[in-house]
């Protein structure tokens, strides 16, 4: 289980689930929820960074995913991907997500993971840009 951290989620998009994601219990499937995610983390930095990201350009890699499944999600709930970053580093950032009904107020997935600076043409990791580091600062006021 994971080590647990003390959020206040700025960011939230909502998730639109469908009948492909679900699996044969009517739950949403597992690895469909890691799907979620990316569109969380992608929809949370265009916000933050305020432009389109271009993941074939972008030079940060996600090198670390957690989840804890902690309540199913069913066919008519309605869910939003809340999304924070918690620490940032020299070489990587921490981030956090969770899964979240908004009807009921409950926490169905949490996601921790780690993003790091990635230099694209050597293939070797890198510092996060300044600009990144400022932007999220500013974002979550840390």
């Amino acid at each position: 289980m994971m080590e647990q951290v003390e959020i206040s989620y700025r960011f939230s998009t909502p998730i639109q689930i469908k009948m492909c994601d679900l699996d044969p219990f009517a739950h949403v499937n597992n690895g469909v929820q890691c799907n979620y995610f990316d569109y969380g983390r992608s929809c949370y930095f265009e916000c933050v960074f305020g432009e389109e990201i271009d993941w074939l350009n972008m030079d940060m890699v996600l090198v670390h995913t957690e989840l804890d499944f902690k309540n199913p999600i069913k066919t008519h709930d309605e869910i939003v991907c809340e999304t924070a970053i918690y620490h940032i580093g020299n070489k990587s950032i921490s981030m956090i997500q969770q899964l979240r009904d908004i009807q009921s107020g409950i926490v169905k997935t949490v996601c921790k993971s780690v993003l790091a600076g990635f230099d694209r043409t050597n293939e070797q990791s890198a510092p996060i840009q300044e600009k990144y580091k400022e932007a999220i600062c500013n974002f979550e006021g840390i």
